[in-house]
């Protein structure tokens, strides 16, 4: 049974897929068609963070095709009024695929373990891969093409910025990163990607000026994620001249596009005005989650067949 937990679960040639899938369903939605797909299919939400984007994209892409979903919440009772196994293995009779946004890695793998149907990492305090491999459609939308770009990510190396750095990796774009020492990728993330990508060479630097030279998409995020909220003060102090700014996007080449996961904090690791110019496509992004995840779950759903 194939899930997806992080991107190192995919190969290059399954995201490939999954693109190709994902362009052919947003092309018939764009059309106003709506494919049969997932017809008398159900769907399960598992959400322990609170969402907007993973949620309603999934729901309505499910939708879209013909499928049923169900938001599950803390009621019902995920680790806590019985074993992970044991909830994953009745939940998994109900359902035909599994999302889940769940706050440690560890229950979220667990939970796919014992799982008899496919389970989707819709994201963990360690990665956030729908959201990745959504970014990289979206840039090879923009660019009609992939091999070869630079993606430069500004702030912490947190989840987002590790999915990044996998889906990167496996399509062969230049990943570089610019934070500050403490706010880096930790040391077995790092032995992770060499030892599964010996040729990859990321760039990591505490120079955003550095970074951004040469970068066909500058990306960011919340400096403080959720969970971490009694780090804000601190990270606010050593993250802000990572700010991405006019005067920051200045220095990246004119085509350069500027990505954001969403939700923005705007004025701390982001400006309105970079945000809001036209080299922004943080709108894209947000709409390809949907069209990305339809590609991703009907390519998991034929798999299980």
């Amino acid at each position: 049974m194939r899930s997806v937990m992080t991107l190192f679960d995919l190969t290059e040639a399954e995201i490939k897929q999954v693109f190709d899938l994902a362009a052919s369903l947003k092309q018939a939605y764009l059309k106003g068609t709506r494919q049969d797909r997932f017809s008398g299919r159900v769907m399960a939400l598992l959400f322990e963070k609170p969402s907007l984007r993973t949620r309603v994209s999934f729901e309505a892409g499910f939708a879209h095709l013909g499928g049923t979903s169900m938001y599950l919440g803390s009621d019902v009772g995920w680790g806590h009024r019985e074993s992970v196994a044991d909830f994953s293995r009745v939940l998994s009779q109900y359902v035909d695929v599994i999302v889940c946004r769940g706050k440690d890695h560890e229950r979220v793998e667990q939970l796919a373990r014992y799982a008899s149907c496919p389970v989707i990492n819709g994201l963990t305090d360690q990665f956030h891969p729908c959201q990745a491999l959504s970014d990289l459609f979206t840039m090879q939308e923009r660019f009609s093409r992939l091999e070869g770009l630079k993606l430069t990510f500004v702030g912490d190396a947190n989840n987002v910025a590790r999915s990044l750095a996998i889906a990167s990796a496996r399509r062969h774009v230049r990943f570089a990163i610019a934070a500050p020492p403490q706010y880096q990728f930790d040391a077995v993330f790092l032995q992770r990607m060499e030892e599964t990508f010996p040729d990859f060479h990321m760039q990591i630097t505490t120079d955003p000026a550095e970074a951004v030279r040469g970068a066909d998409a500058v990306y960011t995020d919340v400096w403080t994620s959720m969970g971490q909220e009694h780090e804000q003060q601190e990270r606010a102090v050593a993250l802000a001249p990572f700010q991405i700014n006019a005067e920051l996007m200045a220095l990246a080449p004119k085509h350069a596009v500027l990505m954001h996961c969403l939700p923005a904090h705007r004025g701390e690791e982001v400006t309105d005005e970079a945000i809001d110019s036209s080299q922004s496509i943080v709108v894209e992004q947000a709409a390809n989650r949907m069209h990305l995840q339809k590609g991703l779950v009907a390519w998991l759903l034929a798999a299980a067949r």
